[in-house]
């Protein structure tokens, strides 16, 4: 019986489909946010080198999600993965003082790409959980975030380990992306 509702519960309220791409400097969580949102779940990961791409079943909106390694050597590819985009997830190393401006040029550099023009932005202040870490205030101040004019973002305070603000993250790309039905 349950099969049967699910089935007609799909077939009454198709998904829509959304392409996202998660960027940012190597060491920021991106891949261990990718599986927490996936499986639920903390994996061992080691450095991506090239991508992850996994698809993320939420609120009736299927997100294909595009993780791509952020190494200084592969940032120069991430340009290939711009294309029908429609949001970007970028997620900062917020207990990385000494990396915040790189994070910035490398942010400000993406979005002036005009493949992304219209992507929503929602920008990850990841590692709350360590005790050091910049609030999502200053995390926003240090990327220039509120230069951004008209393009809609969102800051968000995370843990990848712990599952903090990852679906209330997505709860903001719900509501300020253009969906598509399949």
């Amino acid at each position: 019986m349950g099969k049967l509702i699910s089935r007609l519960a799909k077939k009454l309220f198709p998904q829509c489909e959304v392409r996202l791409l998660m960027l940012g400097l190597d060491a920021s969580g991106k891949t261990t946010i990718l599986y927490k949102l996936k499986l639920g779940e903390v994996v061992t990961t080691a450095p991506t080198i090239g991508f992850n791409v996994e698809t993320v079943e939420y609120k009736n909106i299927s997100f294909s999600v595009w993780d791509v390694g952020g190494q200084s050597k592969i940032r120069a590819l991430w340009r290939h993965y711009f294309q029908s985009t429609e949001g970007l997830i970028f997620v900062v190393d917020s207990n990385d003082r000494e990396r915040i401006s790189e994070a910035r040029n490398e942010l400000h550099r993406i979005l002036d790409n005009k493949e992304l023009r219209n992507a929503a932005v929602l920008v990850f202040a990841n590692k709350q959980d360590i005790s050091n870490a910049m609030p999502a205030s200053e995390v926003a101040d240090k990327l220039g975030l509120h230069s951004l004019g008209q393009r809609s973002w969102f800051i968000q305070s995370s843990s990848a380990t712990t599952g903090q603000g990852l679906y209330e993250g997505l709860d903001w790309l719900s509501d300020n992306i253009s969906v598509k039905k399949p």
